[in-house]
């Protein structure tokens, strides 16, 4: 055996092929674990900002036509009945009342700043009549808008309806009093 023959280095052209592909596969490997860079932001749009929608105004509501500067619920309570006075003439009972009338009723009326009628209540409700009890919440809601209660905003008043059997009728406000018998 001749020793010029033999390699003096141990690694074979085998192994050196061997190590050449460990190398190379490690280098795929490492090429395809690396992330591609995201491709480059758009450009900014020029910013175009709309021009804000108009403030929406609303028309001032008019002054109430009716005012009233009461400022208790008794107060308020001759304005109530003169106004119901003024839209009802033909129905106003004209003197003394007689000593037996055919219903009495309290009712309180509640009105709103504007002078609407938001609720009407029986304190003391006239049962044996309803008609009359219909016919004066029909007459209370007609003759809305009352004058509006300008220095309390809202009220709630009360009053006493004095009804003949004729169908006319007095508020114990305005009453021009009862006969005796």
């Amino acid at each position: 055996m001749q020793l010029k023959d033999r390699n003096p280095n141990p690694l074979t052209d085998r192994t050196l092929r061997a190590a050449a592909w460990v190398c190379a596969s490690a280098v795929v490997a490492l090429a395809a674990c690396t992330t591609k860079p995201p491709p480059p932001a758009p450009a900014p749009e020029p910013s175009v900002t709309p021009a804000p929608p108009p403030p929406v105004v609303e028309a001032p509501e008019p002054p109430p036509a009716l005012v009233s500067h009461a400022k208790t619920p008794r107060e308020y309570r001759k304005d109530g009945a003169k106004h119901l006075y003024g839209l009802n003439q033909h129905r106003i009972f004209k003197g003394q009342m007689p000593p037996l009338l055919h219903a009495v009723g309290v009712l309180d009326v509640e009105v709103d700043a504007r002078g609407n009628v938001r609720q009407v209540s029986w304190m003391r409700a006239p049962t044996h009549a309803p008609q009359v009890m219909q016919e004066i919440e029909r007459t209370v809601r007609q003759a809305a808008p009352f004058p509006a209660p300008v220095a309390m905003g809202s009220v709630t008043y009360r009053d006493i309806w004095l009804w003949d059997r004729s169908g006319n009728f007095q508020l114990d406000t305005l009453t021009e009093g009862q006969r005796s018998r």
